[in-house]
């Protein structure tokens, strides 16, 4: 080679080295745009891509997204770190916020018998059964994202959030997208990610919107055009599916669905300077449970674009990396702001917040407040801000509610047990029956011991509310004779054990109000008629039976209660009391010289969870008549198992309904709860009593216990209620026992 050549081949590469250097000096000074996809739980793979971006230290200027894609982005844009957002995604249960689930504790007493009650609840209006629009309300998705995003809440325009974002909407009337980039950004963020028949559409500016990954599931265009000289795209959408794939109608669907979005996808793909692709064919739309894999998808994704997201690197690091983000723990409302409502009165909706103005609460409280507004079902749409004032942790509230139009519901049940016997359940249930809050429900049992349930009640929040409750409950069954017998006639007929008919009506007025917030006080008047008679007396030849009673009662009662149970069945936290007391004031009818007599009873409990599969529920309950003594029927008779049993019958393992009788009692008992795997509980239960005639003037309530009853059981959670069986044994008596029931106790 001669020496013009060398000199020539010399400057030649020395060129190259210099455009080459001089392209990554210009891409560290190019704006970066980051477009994310949506792909419901596979969007968990953009986590992984921005912790590589973060630890590289790329400057995103501009943040685009779809669906999760919105999320994701929303979250970065705002100033969370990749690290940090896969730390907030591994504390969230994905099931509870989808499905809209309500912690128990929060709902109000009246809404929660609707929980524990009803296996089929369907909106029922003008004689047509109407279904809901979306699987989930997206409530809880929500309240989620608003305390997630509350530090940058005051900023109404995305442009001026620490990276500047933008997400993509659908409308729904005319298939057109909708660039959401102003207003409220948890709200167009759940307008980007709200998934058709999954979520609720949602309103902004008087557009109904839904899933922008409908229209425009990869930005990059939109992206593009804020100036963004370099586009990162992460695209989790799923590619075509086989035949062998194609298994099922749902499959085959959203093959249809993903065709426009592939085809555009050939062109956008040229668009995007740095394309990741992370692999997640293996997951799908739901697999939030098998986030960590999906997030270590996106790091590799990352990982094999390193070398042109090294090109990328700059001296200046993202917001993301510098800002350290706290999440409130409490908050003070200076003011609140409800439009929208017409049938519920603003203090009908701040009763059921729970919010006083300017009181102090935990963010958690809080958000029991807008769950407890949520259970009641009166409301289609609830949405809220929370709005910065001058002050440090203290918020204006600004609400807007759509009340629901549908005000009429059918509700079903099915249920068994070895008291009532089998039984079906009809409820339907009206609001703003007479006026604005109140809400009326029949139930009407059909099976063995026709029964029935009515109540209604002008629900006034925090003032006091008013209420009527009236039900019939009837059944037969061979119960101890002391109930009914003194023991001069016991030894005169020689009878232990009776065959009874026991008829009873009860109709209360009352006032109720929420105490210290957790405790609901009511007091009223009670009319009882109550009928017991048997033919066991005479003979089973005899044409008639004889009557024990027929009486109307008349008394005042009050009732306080607090339950925080988090499942009434197989409880795993929480605290429960339940007082109440019967001032007895007239009879009429059977008893003859009535003198007045009171009934006072309580029982508490306290949950508790060890670990993820053992809980304990300790129990103690106690009970005294005082003043005329000599009417036994509304004394206190223990035995079996069940719930919301009438009267002064208390349950008790070990021995048959109303076996164990007296004017005074004193019960306690301990489960042992261990989940053997999801809904299916193995139990182990112990329960131990006195209960005899004024155990508390004698001492007795003190002593060891007269009886003892132990059960192991198997129970298993389902949409018609609690499956259980219990064998139970007695070492008084010697003897066992089985219980069994079926579905919600009502």
């Amino acid at each position: 080679m001669n020496k013009k050549s060398i000199i020539l081949t010399l400057f030649l590469i020395a060129s190259l080295s210099a455009k080459a250097q001089n392209k990554v000096q210009e891409n560290t000074k190019a704006k970066v745009g980051l477009v994310l996809s949506g792909g419901g739980a596979k969007g968990l793979a953009h986590i992984g891509v921005l912790k590589v971006i973060d630890s590289l230290g790329v400057k995103v200027d501009y943040i685009a997204g779809t669906s999760m894609g919105s999320i994701i982005g929303a979250l970065y844009a705002s100033g969370y770190s990749g690290k940090q957002l896969d730390s907030v995604f591994q504390e969230i249960d994905f099931d509870n916020i989808i499905n809209d689930y309500l912690p128990r504790s929060s709902t109000a007493f009246s809404e929660r018998a609707n929980m524990e009650k009803y296996a089929v609840k369907l909106p029922f209006n003008d004689f047509k059964i109407k279904l809901p629009s979306a699987l989930s309300r997206g409530y809880n998705t929500y309240g989620l994202f608003l305390k997630l995003l509350i530090h940058v809440n005051s900023i109404n325009d995305f442009s001026k959030l620490p990276i500047p974002f933008f997400c993509i909407a659908t409308n729904v009337e005319n298939g057109k997208q909708v660039i959401l980039d102003k207003g409220n950004l948890t709200q167009s963020i759940m307008a980007s990610g709200a998934l058709p028949s999954l979520f609720q559409p949602v309103t902004i500016n008087d557009e109904i919107l839904i899933d922008g990954g409908v229209v425009n599931n990869y930005p990059v265009d939109e992206l593009r055009a804020k100036g963004m000289d370099i586009i990162i795209g992460v695209d989790v959408q799923d590619g075509l599916a086989t035949r062998e794939e194609l298994k099922s109608a749902p499959e085959v669907l959203f093959q249809i669905n993903n065709f426009r979005t592939i085809n555009d996808m050939k062109l956008k793909v040229k668009k995007t300077d740095v394309y990741i692709k992370p692999n997640i064919k293996d997951f799908n739309v739901v697999s939030f449970n098998e986030g960590n894999k999906i997030i270590k998808s996106g790091e590799f994704a990352a990982l094999s674009k390193l070398n042109l997201l090294w090109e990328l690197a700059s001296e200046t690091p993202n917001i993301n990396q510098k800002v350290k983000l706290q999440v409130i723990d409490s908050l003070t409302i200076s003011n609140i702001d409800i439009k929208g409502n017409i049938n519920y009165t603003r203090a009908y909706i701040l009763g059921k917040l729970k919010l006083k103005v300017d009181k102090k609460i935990s963010y958690k409280d809080f958000n029991k407040g807008i769950n407890n507004l949520v259970a009641t079902n009166n409301f289609a749409a609830f949405e809220y801000e929370l709005k910065n004032t001058n002050q440090v942790e203290n918020y204006n509230l600004i609400a807007k509610v759509k009340e629901n139009q549908v005000n009429t519901f059918l509700k079903l049940g099915l249920h068994f047990d070895d008291l009532y016997k089998s039984a079906a359940l009809v409820n339907l249930t009206k609001k703003q029956l007479l006026f604005k809050n109140d809400i009326a429900s029949l139930d009407l049992v059909l099976g063995d011991n026709v029964r029935y349930n009515f109540e209604y009640l002008i629900d006034k929040g925090f003032y006091w509310s008013v209420g009527l409750r009236s039900r019939y409950n009837q059944f037969d069954k061979e119960i101890n004779a002391q109930l009914l017998l003194d023991d001069a006639q016991i030894i005169t007929t020689g009878l232990n054990k009776i065959d009874v008919k026991l008829r009873d009506q009860t109709n209360q007025f009352y006032v109720q109000t929420l105490f210290r917030r957790d405790f609901a006080l009511s007091i009223g008047l009670e009319h009882k008629r109550l009928e017991i008679y048997s033919e066991t007396i005479f003979g089973d030849n005899s044409n008639e039976d004889f009557l024990f009673e027929k009486t109307d009662y008349m008394s005042l009662f009050g009732n306080l209660k607090l339950d925080t149970y988090d499942n009434k069945y197989f409880p795993t936290k929480g605290v429960y009391f339940n007082g109440d007391l019967n001032i007895y004031l007239n009879a009429s009818g059977f008893v003859e010289n009535f003198e007045e007599f009171s009934v006072a009873k309580a029982e508490m409990g306290y949950a508790f969870s060890v670990s993820d599969k053992w809980a304990f529920n300790l129990q103690t309950s106690g009970g005294f008549k005082f003043g005329d003594k000599s009417n036994r029927t509304l004394d206190f008779a223990l035995g079996g198992y069940g719930n919301n049993f009438i009267n002064n019958f208390i349950p008790f393992l070990g021995y048959d309904f109303i076996s164990l009788t007296g004017n005074s009692y004193v019960k306690s008992s301990a489960i042992a709860d261990y989940e053997i795997f999801k809904k299916h509980h193995l139990t182990l239960e112990g329960n131990w009593a006195n209960v005899d005639d004024d155990i508390f003037d004698s001492g007795e309530w003190f002593t060891l216990p007269d009886y003892r009853g132990y059960a192991l059981g198997y129970g298993i959670e389902t949409f018609l209620g609690p499956i259980q069986a219990k064998y139970s044994y007695s070492p008084e008596q010697r003897a066992s026992s089985w219980f069994f029931n079926i579905g919600f106790w009502f």
